[in-house]
Order: structure tokens, then sequence, then C-alpha cells
């Protein structure tokens, strides 16, 4: 689309008369985006010039050895601009981005386990206020705040992107993580949840026929109370065979029903963790 343009404007020049004499274009290598340019010209006579960049082609009839302005507006797309006016002459340059006005944060995954490293990642997109892609190098500080405790570390862009890696806090809760840059500033939210338990213990009693099995409270090595919900595996091993009962933690403790025995091996286990195991009518 924009070498169609280009073509365009190159065969209307084409179509318009001679009627100026050369106009030695002068522009800047580099012009920030958003801020005007004033393009200076010599030569005399009525002139149309021709502005063709990124999302923009313009045409402006100009008067020659005057100055000839171009706004903000019509230079707010970053990239590679041609200037050039019906006489033939012509020029380039670049618009790069301005400072910092917005960033895109994408912060993964939305729920982590406690007490964990490296688990929480940042992903930062700076962009300018006319949503140019930052290209040059920019600090981005990362923030992950939780249970009042605040970890921070700030990374360099490197083709607009910054990107980290954080430890998730020991206790469990709604952690802030924050990404700021300049005046830019954006809030995720992370929920920290118990991680695996740790120090699954048991203990059983005769009930009715049968061996009923119970969890002291669950939680995971940091103090943390492991969800309701979370099923845990209760095993009866005796002579007759293996007996096998899952069943869901309810208020930070499992519970189940076993068949009775009169000499059985009871164990527990959650996950890939496995708790201690009963004697059971042998001694504990």
């Amino acid at each position: 689309m924009k070498s169609l343009r280009l073509t365009i404007f190159l065969l209307l020049a084409s179509t318009v008369p001679y009627a100026a004499q050369a106009a030695d274009l002068k522009v800047p290598a580099t012009v920030t985006a958003g801020n005007g340019l004033s393009i200076p010209t010599s030569g005399s006579g009525e002139a149309s010039l021709y502005v063709v960049g990124p999302g923009t082609a313009i045409k402006k009839k100009v008067q020659l050895g005057q100055d000839v302005q171009l706004t903000a507006d019509e230079l707010k797309n970053a990239g590679r601009y041609m200037v050039f006016v019906d006489s033939g002459d012509s020029a380039t340059f670049f618009v790069t981005a301005g400072p910092v006005g917005s960033i895109a944060f994408l912060a993964r995954p939305s729920r982590v386990p406690a007490a964990t490293p490296n688990v929480i990642s940042g992903t930062a997109f700076v962009f300018d206020k006319y949503q140019n892609l930052v290209m040059h190098p920019e600090p981005v500080k990362f923030e992950l705040d939780a249970n009042g405790m605040s970890v921070s570390r700030t990374e360099t862009t490197r083709n607009g992107i910054a990107y980290t890696k954080l430890d998730s806090s020991r206790k469990e809760g709604a952690a802030q993580f924050v990404a700021s840059s300049g005046s830019a500033s954006v809030r995720r939210v992370v929920q920290e949840v118990a991680s695996d338990p740790c120090n699954l213990r048991i203990h059983a009693e005769r009930d009715k026929g049968s061996i009923l099995v119970q969890t002291d409270p669950i939680k995971d090595c940091s103090g943390n109370p492991v969800p309701d919900g979370t099923i845990v595996t209760f095993t009866s091993l005796d002579a007759k065979g293996k007996s096998t009962v899952d069943a869901r933690i309810k208020r930070g403790v499992a519970q189940a029903q076993l068949p009775a025995s009169s000499n059985a091996t009871i164990s527990v286990a959650a996950g890939v963790v496995v708790g201690n195991e009963i004697r059971w009518g042998g001694g504990q």
C-alpha cells in the first residue's frame, strides 16, 4: 500500500507542468514523533510538495524559497519518510518514537504456588503516546508487593521489550505486580496460593465396623492452609489386598472410611507428597 501511494504521487508529479526552479530540500536525519518540522526550500515559484511515510500521504501547495511546515500530527507515526517536490528534488528522514507514554504488561500465570522460585514472569512493551514502540533502551521497573513484602527489579528494554522472572512470596494472598517506566505504570494481580502439602500426617480410630482415618490440618511448608477441595488419597494394605479411597480436603482436613481389618498398613498421600504410615492392629 505504501509503495502504491508513492507511485501515485510520482505519477501526479510527472503530470504537473514544470513552473519552478530547484527546491534544494534540506531535512534532519531524524525527528521525534509528535514534533513538527520546518523544511527550508530554495528557488522560486509555486510547487507541489509530497510527504509519504507510515500511514501518511500528504500533498501541499508551497512557495519555493519559503519554509514548509509539517505539523506534529502529520509526523506522529514512527518510520521512514520521503519528501519531494514536483521539480524533482527529494529527501528522506526518519521519525523515531518519543518518550514512554504507555506500557502493555503481561503477567503470567495469574495463579501461582507460594514460596516458588522464578514462577512469576512479567513482560513489558513500551510505547510513546502515539503508540509507537520505543526502540531505544529504556529502564522498566518490575515490582511485586505481597503481604507487605516488596521485591523489585529493573530491566532495560531491548527492541521495545523488557522481561523478568520473580519468586512468589511465602504467604498466600493477592500479589500486586507493577511495571513502570517514565510516567507510565500498569498493575496486575497475581494470586498466590498454598503449594504442595508438607508434613502430611494421619490418625485412625474404629468406627462402626470400619476404620475412620483423618488427617491433621493440612498446610504447605510455609504454613499456608492447603485449599479445600484438594484430593487426598488414603490406602489400606492387608492380607485381603489393597483398598484405596480418595477424599477432598474440607475445612482444612480430609477423612475417609476404610474397611475393617485386624492387621493393616494405612498410608496417605496428596499428589507426590507421602505422609506417615499407621500399623493398624499391630501397633503404630
